[in-house]
């Protein structure tokens, strides 16, 4: 085990990590709830089980979530946990999958819908323990106070409250994690990347979570030098940006990523790293200082020029790290409509905490942005 916190929430992070499941699960309850992902390796979803009822705990697997799936799916399992009078709700899978466990786990105490989540009803203090397993890391939003989804009516991004102490724990099995190589999976690493770097130059940035998101940064520029294929090294990153976040502020890069996924069949991570390049742009002028941080630990600032240069270089890394990752620039090949996210700009920009990013957002910045990426 490389690394084992002990807090609220219980945090493990290493190889077989997956292991301790059964005694943290048996604190909560004799029946647990598995939400997975449809595509996960059955011999995964058997061995959580296994280890489950080794600690004499019922497992009840609801495994229909799909990469298109819409988030009332989180409908489904609130009936079923609540038939099987479930004590806690293990989320096993990727960023969707924890997306709608997250939604479960706040909804079953007061039976209230998907829909009456996303308007924004009140919840109690009372909720479904949470312990997360991912297989793609965390995102920005996987330990904040908040997070945003698609409301499967209109295909918009929404602020969704969620409450303290939500999360009973957190697995990262750096063995059930995706390899970060690659051109699709490399982009795993730039949708990290992203969000430690929007974080760390937020107006909510302070001295520790600056200390957390450099650490994230330059494992994250350590993968991307070396081919990004230490899982261990990728779970660690993630997990750092994702507290990091939570003590400063996801940004807009994060939040457009989302939003256009969830309108077009883009994934968010292809998205993330089209747009990172954009908002690096956008963050020189805003924080120069911390731009020419994130050179440094790109490895791509001189020894000598000055801050402005540095910061600039910033860029150049990105882009030189997409072209060795062979990842295209754009997102021109999905044929997507400029006039088609329009709306998607406007939900956006309406989210709370896009009000802590260091640069004004503007409609005409963010929808140029997109024009570049579109058109």
């Amino acid at each position: 085990m490389d690394i084992s916190f002990k807090f609220d929430p219980e945090v493990l992070i290493g190889a077989d990590t997956l292991s301790a499941a059964g005694t943290i699960c048996g604190r909560y309850g004799k029946r647990i709830m598995i939400a997975a992902d449809h595509a996960m390796d059955s011999i995964t979803v058997n061995k959580l089980k296994e280890i489950l009822e080794d600690s004499n705990i019922e497992a009840i697997v609801f495994d229909g979530i799909e990469e298109n799936s819409t988030v009332d799916m989180a409908d489904n399992i609130v009936e079923l946990t609540h038939a099987a009078h479930c004590n806690a709700i293990i989320g096993l899978g990727g960023y969707k999958t924890q997306l709608i466990a997250r939604m479960t786990a706040i909804m079953m105490p007061m039976r209230i819908t998907s829909f009456e989540l996303l308007e924004g009803r009140m919840f109690q203090s009372k909720f479904l323990p949470l312990i997360t397993i991912p297989t793609e890391g965390l995102d920005a939003f996987s330990l904040t106070n908040f997070f945003i989804a698609a409301d499967p009516r209109n295909r918009l991004v929404k602020y969704v409250r969620s409450p303290d102490g939500l999360y009973s724990a957190v697995i990262i099995d750096s063995n059930l994690l995706i390899q970060p190589s690659g051109a699709n999976q490399a982009t795993f690493l730039f949708d990290g990347l992203i969000s430690a770097v929007e974080a760390y130059c937020s107006v909510k940035a302070n001295f520790l979570s600056d200390a957390l998101l450099e650490r994230a940064i330059n494992f994250f520029a350590k993968l991307l030098r070396s081919g990004g294929s230490n899982a261990d090294v990728y779970a660690q990153a993630c997990f750092l940006a994702a507290i990091g976040n939570a003590l400063s502020s996801p940004g807009i890069g994060s939040a457009l990523s989302y939003a256009i996924n969830a309108r077009f069949p883009v994934q968010k991570q292809q998205c993330s790293a089209v747009l990172l390049p954009y908002i690096m742009e956008k963050l020189i002028n805003a924080r120069p200082e911390k731009m020419a941080r994130v050179a440094s630990f790109l490895g791509s600032a001189g020894k000598t020029g000055s801050v402005a240069e540095a910061a600039n270089s910033a860029v150049t890394g990105i882009k030189n790290c997409m072209e060795a990752f062979k990842i295209q620039g754009d997102l021109k090949g999905f044929n997507i409509p400029l006039d088609r996210v329009t709306a998607a700009v406007e939900a956006v920009r309406s989210l709370e905490f896009i009000a802590n990013s260091p640069w004004t957002v503007s409609y005409e910045d963010t929808f140029e942005i997109l024009r570049k990426i579109l058109l």
